[in-house]
Formats: structure tokens, C-alpha cells, sequence
């Protein structure tokens, strides 16, 4: 197994299980919590006001899911990964702005109820944003690998 094949391989595995893990997330707040909690998670945030929170919580769960599957089946998933990105932005900001004002809340991404640990989370975004950077690059060079096998 060449170098680019064994990286290829590896962003196919973070792919699937970023993927998964999203689809799980999505999951967990459509049908687990549920959205009206998921709904009173994002007002917790204090950023948001009525219905904002309401569009917010019914919207991205859906995306979380619809990207995670996009990951995990290599269907659009240039796409999936500046979707997921963009989410992980977004909820780099909400959890800031948390911190920042020191609220003592449950981030709302699993539906538990749990208080956010905001040293933990920042750890968690930072496993985000590496795994994306690392996907996108690597899909990259081999887009263009192929595309070069294809011209010769």
C-alpha cells in the first residue's frame, strides 16, 4: 500500500466515523431529546430569541444528519465537509459566547442534560477542525491525482 493510498484510506475511515458521529448527534436530537428540548437548549445560550431558537433547532439536527451521511457514503462529501466545518464554526461561537458570559448550561448536543465542561469542548472543537483540515487535504491531492491519471 503506497503512501497516498494509506492516507486515502485514513481519511476515508475519519470520513465515516465523523460522519457517523454526526448522524448520531442529528439523531439523537430529532428523535431522541427531542426537538422542544433541543429548542430550550439553544435559548439557553441566551444569543438567540424566540422563533430564531425554534428555526435553529429544527434546522440543524437535519443538517447534522443529512452531512453526516453525505460523509459516510462519499456522496457530495467535498460539500458534507464545509457543511459539517460550518457547523462546527457555528458551534464554536455559541459555546464562546457561553463561556464568555460564564453560563452554566448543558451545550445541547447530546440531549442529556449534562453542564458543558468548556476546557473539554474546546478540545473537542480542535479534534473538529484537524479531522476536517486533514479530510479536505487529503481528498484534495487525491482529486487531483486522479484527475491527472485521467489526462494521461
Amino acid at each position: 500500500m503506497t503512501p497516498h493510498n494509506r492516507a486515502e484510506l485514513l481519511a476515508l475511515v475519519a470520513r465515516v466515523v465523523l460522519g457517523a458521529w454526526f448522524v448520531y448527534s442529528g439523531g439523537l436530537k430529532l428523535w431522541g431529546s427531542g426537538l422542544d428540548q433541543f429548542t430550550r437548549d439553544i435559548a439557553n445560550y441566551k444569543l438567540v430569541a424566540a422563533p430564531w431558537d425554534a428555526v435553529a433547532a429544527y434546522s440543524v439536527p437535519w443538517l447534522e444528519l443529512v452531512a453526516g451521511l453525505c460523509l459516510m457514503l462519499g456522496f457530495l462529501h467535498r460539500g458534507a465537509v464545509l457543511v459539517v466545518a460550518g457547523l462546527v464554526v457555528g458551534f464554536c461561537f455559541f459555546v464562546a459566547w457561553a463561556w464568555w458570559h460564564e453560563l452554566d448550561i448543558s451545550c445541547g448536543c447530546r440531549g442529556d442534560g449534562t453542564p458543558m465542561v468548556y476546557w473539554v469542548k474546546a478540545g473537542e472543537f480542535v479534534v473538529y477542525f484537524a479531522t476536517l483540515a486533514w479530510i479536505w487535504v487529503v481528498d484534495g491531492r487525491g482529486m487531483k491525482r486522479q484527475k491527472m491519471q485521467n489526462m494521461a
